[in-house]
């Protein structure tokens, strides 16, 4: 074994192999269980490498952990039938952990719980640590208990401190004078006359964004883009401020939204309500008949918004070709398409994911499970939201530029696929029939959509739309401009959902700076950076979060359905199964191979699929088939399925 060490993160999977991914090395370092030391999955680690066997990986063994990556663990108090010293153990709801920590200080009357536990002791990686428990989160498989234990794995909590909760509050009492003083601000432009509506889903209580609408003398059209003046109320560095930042972001869970900010502002305050005068950070457009941007205004104003219509709402109108501000809405959506048309010709990907809701009953178990319907008065709010967003960041890459200053400014970007990644997601589609145009694993946007267009309808859409996100890079939060290949946008940041969005609410703060022509230094933008990786970090733990939720909620729908028969596609092909997602529901589960009868199946991974040794019988990637419930565990959050 070499002396010399190397740092690293060290992930482990469900059988106790870690693998330790090191810069300068194409593949990980294998970390076999005996030589994990007290590392956790998802700790850094200092490794050293050992002799390397000829044709076999590179192992490793941990000298020590840098940085644990878990203070606290959620799961379930279980009896330990091994041990009579110690009863009682805790098994991590977390699969990657792969401790259980004994717990001598519970009692009978503690099974089943589940809670937070931390790690009291831990002497010797060969034996199980001493743990203790933090918090009881209630019986495990009740709906609040999991849902609770959903936002405390991600590091979130639904109440606020009590500092932040006053701070809040006495925003909330000062309301008249807080208003009163923005209205003396020469700069605010007063936009209460222009007729202004909010779009939103059905049950929406934060209304992040309103559009005014109205016809210019010349025949152009001014629509207006409002935004909650969030940076208004909030200030940097206050109690809201800085609690906003280590939230990063609100969650959407399947019953639940844990705002950023405290309701009295996301849902009053700073939310643009119907019939009230609110405070706004606006981009206003003048518009030509093709959609073209003539004219641009970026600043604050006063709105009053008229209407507050839900998106079905507002399609009805369009459909029936009657109702409240029809001609408005009309001349909307038709500028909406010329712009959605041009946006597209430009090469940005149309990525449009099926979205699966739940119906609850009043204990929070679902009866209905549903793919949410998008209508079209979905898509214009998000053209316009898009539009602001690019041009907001053009504005100021524009307005530095011509003073010879660096952008300081925070971007969203999207850097262009790995071409590793898209050599693998060619493969794949040409497994399935289909053929992806690039050069070396440079792929074109405008190809990604000509082949997203092809599959439309097709039984396999879904699995090649989410194959082929896989495929793409992450967006994240930046001060470094590289473009986002996605949208096909040079420039791009995040200016409208400061309600629920940290990054908008810095980019408020800094173009409000640039149209006051302050100076923002480095040292500022070295903060501005830091909170943007903060930032995109939040947004992984908030994704986890949501998908947990409705993965949990797709098991619990599925429980009492054990014996039913389905309809599914196979969306993972494996050498222990094919994973089928049932139609309906999009819940996921496992055929074992073992459980496919009649033959000897084995995997065929260049093909993606499982083939027959006697028969030839083939099951394939993107294949339907009809299946068989047999299995759902609620506390693995698994369902196993076997073929009709």
């Amino acid at each position: 074994m070499s002396s010399q060490t190397y740092t690293g993160t060290i992930s482990i999977n469900s059988r106790g192999l870690g693998f330790v991914s090191l810069p300068d090395r194409e593949e990980d370092v294998i970390i076999q269980a005996e030589e994990r030391s007290f590392a956790l999955s998802g700790d850094v680690v200092e490794i050293t490498l050992k002799q390397k066997q000829p044709g076999k990986r590179q192992e490793g063994a941990v000298v020590r952990v840098l940085e644990p990556a878990h203070s606290e663990f959620i799961g379930v108090i279980k009896k330990n039938e091994a041990n009579t010293d110690c009863p009682y153990y805790f098994q991590p709801d977390n699969h990657r952990v792969h401790i259980r920590p004994l717990l001598p200080e519970v009692t009978a009357a503690d099974e089943g719980m589940k809670v937070v536990a931390r790690i009291k002791s831990w002497k010797s990686p060969h034996t199980e640590p001493i743990g203790e428990v933090v918090e009881v989160l209630g019986k495990a498989g009740d709906h609040e208990t999991e849902m609770q234990a959903i936002i405390r794995s991600g590091g979130f909590s639904q109440n606020f401190p009590a500092v932040v909760s006053k701070a809040a509050h006495d925003l909330y009492e000062r309301k008249e004078e807080i208003f009163a003083a923005a209205l003396e601000d020469p700069k605010r432009r007063d936009m209460r006359n222009v007729p202004t509506m909010t779009i939103d889903p059905v049950d929406a209580k934060d209304f992040d964004d309103a559009l005014s609408f109205r016809t210019l003398e010349n025949g152009q059209v001014e629509i207006g883009i409002h935004i909650a003046d969030v940076s208004h109320y909030v200030t940097d560095g206050d109690h809201i401020d800085l609690e906003a930042r280590e939230r990063g972001t609100s969650i959407y869970l399947v019953d639940r939204v844990i705002p950023m900010l405290p309701e009295v502002l996301s849902n009053d305050l700073c939310s643009l309500r119907p019939n009230e005068d609110r405070l706004a950070f606006s981009a206003v457009f003048k518009l030509d008949s093709e959609a073209g941007v003539v004219d641009e205004w970026y600043g604050q104003t006063i709105i009053h918004s008229d209407k507050r219509f839900s998106y079905e709402e507002a399609q009805t109108v369009l459909d029936t070709n009657d109702g409240p501000f029809l001609s408005e809405l009309t001349e909307m959506m038709r500028l909406a398409r010329l712009i959605r048309q041009r946006r597209h010709k430009h090469g940005a990907i149309a990525f449009e994911q099926p979205e699966v809701k739940f119906e609850l009953d009043e204990k929070g178990v679902p009866v209905r499970a549903f793919t949410k319907t998008r209508t079209e008065t979905m898509l214009m709010i998000e053209d316009y939201m898009l539009l602001a967003n690019q041009h907001v960041a053009t504005y100021i890459h524009k307005l530095c530029k011509d003073k010879g200053k660096d952008a300081a400014f925070v971007y969203r970007v999207h850097d262009t696929p790995d071409p590793e990644k898209i050599d693998e997601l060619s493969i794949f589609l040409h497994a399935l029939g289909y053929e992806l145009k690039n050069h070396k694993g440079v792929v074109k946007a405008t190809d990604i959509n000509r082949l997203l267009k092809e599959i439309e309808g097709t039984p396999e859409e879904t699995l090649i739309k989410t194959a082929t996100i896989r495929s793409m890079a992450k967006a994240v939060y930046t001060t470094k401009n590289i473009g986002h290949y996605g949208l096909a946008f040079k420039f791009y940041t995040h200016f409208t959902s400061p309600i629920r969005r940290y990054p908008d609410l810095m980019a408020h703060r800094l173009l409000r700076r640039h149209l006051d022509g302050s100076n923002i230094s480095g040292k500022e933008m070295a903060k501005f950076e830091k909170l943007s990786v903060q930032s995109s970090e939040r947004e992984i733990d908030a994704v986890r979060a949501e998908r947990d939720s409705i993965k949990y909620k797709q098991v619990e729908y599925m429980l009492p359905k054990v014996g039913q028969t389905f309809t599914g596609v196979i969306s993972g092909v494996t050498d222990w199964g094919v994973y089928v997602e049932e139609k309906e529901s999009k819940a996921e589960g496992l055929v074992r191979l073992a459980s496919i009868k009649g033959d000897f199946f084995e995997h065929k991974a260049s093909q993606y699929e499982v083939k027959g040794q006697k028969k030839g019988k083939s099951y394939r990637l993107g294949d339907e088939v009809k299946m068989k419930l047999v299995r759902a565990d609620l506390e693995e959050k698994r369902l196993d399925f076997e073929l009709v």
